[in-house]
């Protein structure tokens, strides 16, 4: 007997305003569970439906929250069905208590709102999902010498959620680190793709290759690194401008030329024009195969279970570290602001040459050697009193621009 299919098919009468048509479609599915629709599907069309836990409760549906063991499902990665075909990505999902889903949430949004309002002093900030068991969320905040009076400023849009500020010094100049490492090269090429995590190189500076990206827009495949890796040009403008595979023991190869860049998430789209192709791997030991990518959500539920996330940089090689920052804001070195960073383990864990790499961790549903990406890693900190990497989370990548990894 086939499944009974709970998905709202009504019309929405005409010239309600949105917070009413929301309340009239939760009307028909309250209609609904009084014809049998039990709590979990509820709960599953409710969250894939975007409606908010706030909504449920104008209606006294809060008791489907409370009943049970209070679990409601989250989109935690995009991952692919068939591990060959990088077009049959589907979403992936788990449970996880309601209210801990609710303070995330909340802290996502009272994120959002600092970096919308942009207050003197503000250079960024990060939400910090609690573990499961304690059902909370920080708001971690940079600010100058100037910001010393947001903790006042949010105390009614955060209420619920703990504020963390930490005032930022002496950030003006980048330090690299000291030594000297060799470039890890592609010496091994299989059936023509080259794994991401070995060096590629710009007519100005050597960075990491990063996995396959692709565009489900004409289902194109594209090579990536890190678009500040081109330099400045006096356009700065990158579109052309070759990246090149550079080999220990043969000739350079000339991967292709860029397609498309981003300047604020920075990453360079490199086209493919050569032998050469890219491939959804990744050149550590282990040999990790790229099945998927991470949702926002799904980088919380990583932090609420205190995993640790994986890169390979074409300098520093494979380091591991802990997730301390999602949906991060970061507007440190630039007249704008970053959004949907993500920032993991400490700022020994990049350095130069290593910006194209991406952090991952391993697919708990795939099979061994399966992996999801977290982040595309752009730069470390620098300045006193804080120690992570930072770069776009891939998610961000998917909203923003549409690709996937």
């Amino acid at each position: 007997m086939a499944a009974p299919d709970y998905r709202y098919r009504g019309s929405t009468p005409a010239g309600l305003s949105h917070t009413e048509r929301v309340v009239h479609r939760l009307t028909t599915l309250r209609d609904r569970i009084d014809g049998g629709m039990d709590r979990r599907e509820f709960l599953r069309t409710l969250v894939s439906g975007g409606y908010a836990i706030g909504m449920a409760k104008l209606l006294g549906v809060d008791d489907f929250l409370a009943a049970e063991d209070g679990d409601v499902p989250i989109v935690t990665a995009l991952a692919r069905e068939n591990p060959d075909d990088p077009w049959s990505i589907r979403e992936r999902t788990k449970y996880v208590p309601a209210e801990w889903y609710a303070a995330v949430k909340k802290a996502f949004e009272v994120n959002r709102r600092l970096a919308r309002v942009a207050f003197t002093g503000y250079l960024g900030s990060a939400v910090i999902p609690g573990d499961y068991e304690s059902k909370t969320a920080t708001v971690s905040i940079g600010v100058s010498s100037e910001g010393h009076s947001v903790g006042e400023m949010l105390s009614e849009v955060a209420e619920g959620i703990d504020i963390d500020v930490k005032t930022i010094i002496e950030i003006d100049d980048i330090h690299n680190h000291g030594g000297y490492s060799e470039p890890r090269f592609a010496n091994t090429i299989t059936n023509g793709h080259v794994p991401s995590g070995v060096a590629c190189e710009t007519n100005t500076s050597l960075a990491t290759l990063g996995p396959a990206l692709y565009d489900p827009d004409g289902e194109r495949t594209f090579f990536v690194t890190a678009e500040h890796a081109f330099g400045e040009t006096e356009s700065h403008d990158p579109l052309g401008r070759s990246l090149v595979l550079p080999r220990q023991d043969d000739d350079a190869v000339e991967l292709g030329s860029v397609a498309h860049y981003h300047p604020t998430e920075d990453v360079a789209v490199v086209e493919p024009e050569s032998w050469i192709e890219p491939a959804s791997l990744i050149d550590a030991p282990s040999k990790p195969r790229v099945r998927g990518q991470f949702t926002k959500l799904g980088l919380a539920d990583l932090v609420a279970r205190g995993e640790e996330l994986e890169k390979v940089g074409a300098l520093s090689g494979h380091t591991t570290g802990k997730v301390q920052g999602v949906d991060a804001v970061t507007c440190f070195t630039d007249s704008f602001c970053r959004r949907g960073q993500l920032r993991w383990g400490g700022e020994m864990d990049l350095t130069d040459g290593d910006s194209g790499s991406v952090s991952y961790h391993r697919d708990p549903n795939g099979e061994t050697h399966d992996v999801l990406v977290a982040g595309f890693n752009n730069a470390r900190t620098w300045w006193p009193g804080q120690s992570y990497v930072w770069g776009v989370g891939a998610y961000r990548l998917t909203e923003t621009h549409g690709y996937h990894f």
